[in-house]
């Protein structure tokens, strides 16, 4: 996997596009222009929580004794679900969208953004090839700064694209999604049938 794979991956898994009507809804109700400083600050939690998945994330595994197969697998599988979720949504709960006050970690940071699958995937990666985590902390930060950016701009975006744009955007997305998910769990069988 080169950085611009890993990239792309994780900003389809962290899906800035299909988060944009969810914090729209958990910031309706509060002031524009602190609207912004609040998704930055959640967006450098979610970025923290996802760094430290990839920097401490293969001694849990090893802790765990989780292996390299069995943790792509999972982590296909998990993708699988987060796609088909993303390509057919249902009814968006759990989130904590009736919040009376001002959303502090949940449910922006975790687990819209950094999320089970989020985590999942850095993992994944650190796992599969260890000594290439310098390129995948700048994988994380080039995906992390386009999924702030759009999260930034949500209220210009859902404005210019509209609920359908944003929900075709989000499908689309979805469909690339489950090619990365069943390739990802193909290579986990693979190396679990070789070992």
């Amino acid at each position: 996997m080169t950085i611009h794979s890993a990239a792309i991956l994780l900003f389809l898994v962290m899906d800035p596009l299909g988060n944009v009507p969810v914090f729209m809804s958990v910031l309706k109700d509060v002031d524009p222009n602190r609207r912004k400083r609040i998704i930055i600050r959640e967006m450098l939690i979610a970025l923290l929580v996802l760094v430290i998945f990839l920097l401490f994330g293969r001694y849990l595994l090893k802790l765990m004794q989780i292996s390299d197969p069995s943790l792509s697998i999972a982590g296909g599988i998990i993708l699988f679900l987060i796609a088909l979720r993303m390509i057919f949504p249902g009814q968006q709960s759990g989130y904590g969208l009736n919040l009376d006050r001002e959303p502090f970690i949940v449910p922006l940071a975790i687990p819209l953004v950094a999320g089970p699958s989020a985590m999942a995937s850095v993992l994944l990666m650190v796992a599969r090839e260890p000594d290439r985590l310098a390129a995948w902390t700048v994988a994380l930060v080039i995906a992390w700064i386009a999924t702030a950016l759009i999260l930034v701009a949500s209220t210009y975006l859902s404005r210019a694209l509209g609920q359908r744009g944003l929900t075709a955007i989000e499908r689309l997305m979805g469909m690339i999604l489950t090619t990365i998910a069943v390739e990802m769990f193909l290579q986990g069988l693979k190396k679990y049938m070789l070992s």
